[in-house]
């Protein structure tokens, strides 16, 4: 509480300078108590905005999130999409329960009537929400002296978790050789992405994997153990295949060869020709007289 009280206080020159200063130079004056805001989920949330100068004020808010910006309040009055939620006062604007999909940048614009007279102010809202449980893609086997990926994501945590790695339930430092347990590995890790990345891979690499998400707010999540082998590059078993193919193709051009020599493809080709018909025209006969009038010749 005396905290807050000292902050409170501090903040008074400051607001009071920015009065005077937005005076002296004829414009309207706007700031706000609180710029950044955090709230839990479903909870009531007050986003405040203060402004002197101004004889006709009109206020509106509105709302940036990435590339998607609306309006929240138009002319001093909450538009459609917000109203049964949002309730508007000369001090600023109050949700009534707030969820993830409102964290973002809101812009309270004062102007006045004429448009002669203009200021704003921005106040960042975030939400609240713990992490999830997160998700895990690590190799089951990867090759010593390779390169070997791991990813951990998660997608409900506001603000955005970040990401930590334990191997065999101890915690991996960022830089590996800054620890002389890992002292003998050689990896990146990305907290913010939650990407780690094996380049090359050791024999020292093969264990259990487990990556937990933690956002400050709630409980951190652990995934599932997996666990990871790193076995060296099977040379032998590379040149015996390789050896099998050239055998087997080898056997398969020989017997093509013999076929040809035995001459089976003659035959075939024989076996296909076409047939040759020839069709003489009937000599005209007497009536009543039998004979054949016209043959095949094959």
């Amino acid at each position: 509480m005396g905290t807050e009280a000292t902050r409170g206080t501090s903040q008074l020159p400051l607001l009071a300078s920015v009065i005077l200063c937005s005076l002296a130079l004829g414009r309207g004056a706007v700031y706000t108590s609180e710029p950044e805001v955090r709230v839990a989920e479903n909870k009531p949330a007050k986003l405040s905005c203060s402004y002197s100068g101004f004889s006709s004020p009109r206020v509106e808010w509105k709302f940036a999130q990435g590339d998607i910006t609306s309006l929240v309040c138009y002319n001093n009055k909450i538009t459609a999409s917000y109203e049964d939620r949002v309730t508007f006062s000369h001090s600023g604007i109050t949700f009534h329960s707030v969820t993830r999909k409102d964290t973002g940048m809101y812009t309270c614009m004062v102007s006045d009537e004429g448009g002669n007279t203009y200021g704003e102010v921005t106040v960042k809202l975030i939400v609240l929400v713990p992490p999830s449980k997160p998700t895990v893609n690590i190799p089951s086997s990867a090759t010593i002296g390779n390169r070997a990926v791991l990813t951990c994501s998660e997608k409900d945590g506001s603000p955005p978790s970040e990401f930590y790695w334990f191997k065999d339930g101890v915690l991996m430092p960022t830089e590996p050789k800054s620890s002389r347990a890992f002292s003998n590995s050689s990896y990146s890790l990305d907290h913010k992405t939650g990407e780690l990345v094996f380049d090359p891979v050791s024999a020292f690499d093969t264990g259990e994997y487990i990556c937990q998400a933690q956002n400050g707010y709630g409980t951190p999540m652990r995934s599932e153990a997996v666990r990871m082998e790193a076995a060296e590059l099977n040379v032998g078993g590379i040149v015996a295949a390789v050896l099998v193919t050239l055998i087997l193709l080898g056997f398969l051009i020989l017997g093509i060869w013999f076929a040809y020599r035995r001459g089976y493809f003659d035959r075939a080709k024989k076996g296909t020709s076409s047939k040759k018909v020839i069709y003489s025209q009937p000599a005209a006969r007497s009536e009543g007289e039998f004979r054949q009038t016209s043959s095949f010749l094959v």
